[in-house]
């Protein structure tokens, strides 16, 4: 049973994710807060699995609280849940370590299905980027030469290419990761080097494949 804590400040809908996931079966949700100062003592107290964060709260928006629980040691796997796609603060939240984000208009299974993702340790990538990579994969023709042991990518060099993955720039990944552009260029050749690929959607199908995202 994956245990899951809501924080939202509106009672609707909190009421309306809570309905949601008791038709999921494996996943609980076992406690719920309404700001960011509850939110942060709540979490302290319950230890969930996975928290479902929203951004805009009163008093500690969602990126305050990733960033008390982060310097408490005590940030568990986190899901931004949001009305706005809003991608500097989006941004900022990964930086700070949330695993992705979802719009509150998701569809159970596309919720209950990042939940387990990020309660097994994994990292959510923008739908509609991913959407638009799967599409490529009907008209590309397969015409490279991909390795065909390719050599382990490093921790931070899945970071990276999930980062890829989700459309980010060189730019916007070194923000997120709060390291250096030329760091960042660095990784992604190392990434396509590995895999065997050219460019950088090559790269992302061949991790697609290979388990990586």
């Amino acid at each position: 049973m994956i245990r899951v804590a809501l924080v939202d400040d509106q009672t609707l809908i909190r009421q309306g994710v809570r309905s949601l996931l008791e038709l999921a079966g494996n996943i609980a949700v076992v406690a719920e807060a309404a700001d960011g100062d509850e939110a942060v003592t709540m979490i302290c107290r319950v230890r969930p699995d996975v928290v479902l964060l929203d951004l805009r709260m009163p008093r500690k928006d969602g990126v305050a609280v990733l960033r008390e629980l982060h310097a408490l040691s005590a940030l568990p796997p986190t899901i931004i849940l949001t009305t706005f796609d809003d991608d500097e603060a989006l941004l900022e939240a990964v930086r700070v370590g949330a695993r992705g984000y979802l719009l509150k208009d998701v569809s159970l299974e596309r919720l209950t299905e990042a939940i387990r993702v990020v309660a097994e340790g994994g990292s959510l990538i923008r739908p509609a980027v991913t959407e638009r990579v799967l599409r490529g994969l009907e008209h590309m023709r397969r015409d490279f030469e991909a390795a065909r042991s390719p050599d382990p990518l490093t921790a931070r060099e899945i970071e990276v290419l999930r980062l890829i993955a989700g459309g980010y720039s060189n730019r916007e990944i070194a923000q997120a990761l709060g390291t250096a552009e030329g760091t960042v260029k660095n990784h992604a050749s190392s990434i396509l080097s590995k895999l065997g690929v050219r460019d950088r959607t090559r790269a992302v199908l061949k991790a697609l494949e290979l388990g990586y995202i």
